[in-house]
């Protein structure tokens, strides 16, 4: 995620310029999304499997709705940070607004096994149609896949497909953990510094995804001032 946004930032103040909807780039780009929606998912059922056994159905639910509110509220701050700078192409439905929406919308579904399988699959299938086949020309449905003609922004994860790819990290963690316990073995590589370092990383997503844009395009502009001598337009 990060190179990718690396290579973005780049392109996007003309410092070095490749085509983001080539082939190589959309093979790059497209897992990335896909693992990123399929772990929440999987983290939805093991957090899920860890609060059941502390917390009533009360609070469970209390703790899901919080949760998916408060990255969708970071995604809303987000949209009007992009909105007052670079503000074209403003991030209107970005990667955790779709998060956000989807702890809310996944909650009620993390108690079964294979819904949230057939479910997925089929938003995922919708989404793909209404990429294809479906232009309208107003923006009230962005959030759910209607793509207006023209339409241009920095960062877009509509419902349709991503919500299906979470429901399908759901079932994929409600098929590997159960009980918030493996059901599959893994040799204990904790003592080493990778493996410390992406357990770093992984704790730590949500801030990394925060702060990564900011010290980029940071670290961009005073390279550019230094060889330069000049400011990015």
């Amino acid at each position: 995620m990060i190179v990718y946004h690396l290579v973005f930032d780049l392109n996007y103040f003309s410092l070095y310029t490749t085509n983001l909807d080539s082939p190589p780039v959309l093979l790059f780009l497209y897992p990335i999304s896909t693992t990123f929606l399929l772990l929440v998912g999987i983290s939805l059922t093991v957090s899920y499997s860890r609060a059941q056994q502390k917390l009533s159905k009360r609070q469970l639910r209390l703790k899901f709705f919080k949760r998916g509110a408060s990255v969708f509220g970071l995604g809303f701050i987000i949209t009007l940070v992009t909105w007052v700078y670079p503000h074209n192409g403003f991030i209107v439905f970005g990667v955790l607004h779709c998060i956000g929406l989807s702890i809310l919308l996944a909650y009620p579904l993390i108690r079964f096994r294979n819904l949230p399988l057939i479910l997925g699959v089929l938003c995922i299938i919708l989404g793909v149609f209404l990429r294809i086949t479906v232009v309208v020309d107003f923006p009230w449905l962005l959030w759910l896949g209607f793509v207006p003609s023209h339409f241009y922004t920095l960062d877009y994860f509509p419902l349709f497909p991503w919500f299906g790819v979470v429901l399908i990290g759901v079932f994929l963690g409600n098929s590997l953990y159960q009980n918030n316990k493996r059901k599959f073995s893994l040799k204990d590589h904790s003592q080493f510094l990778v493996s410390r370092g992406v357990c770093f990383l992984g704790r730590n997503s949500l801030i990394i995804y925060l702060l990564h844009q900011l010290i980029i395009v940071g670290l961009l502009y005073f390279i550019h001032l230094v060889v330069n001598g000049s400011r990015i337009v």
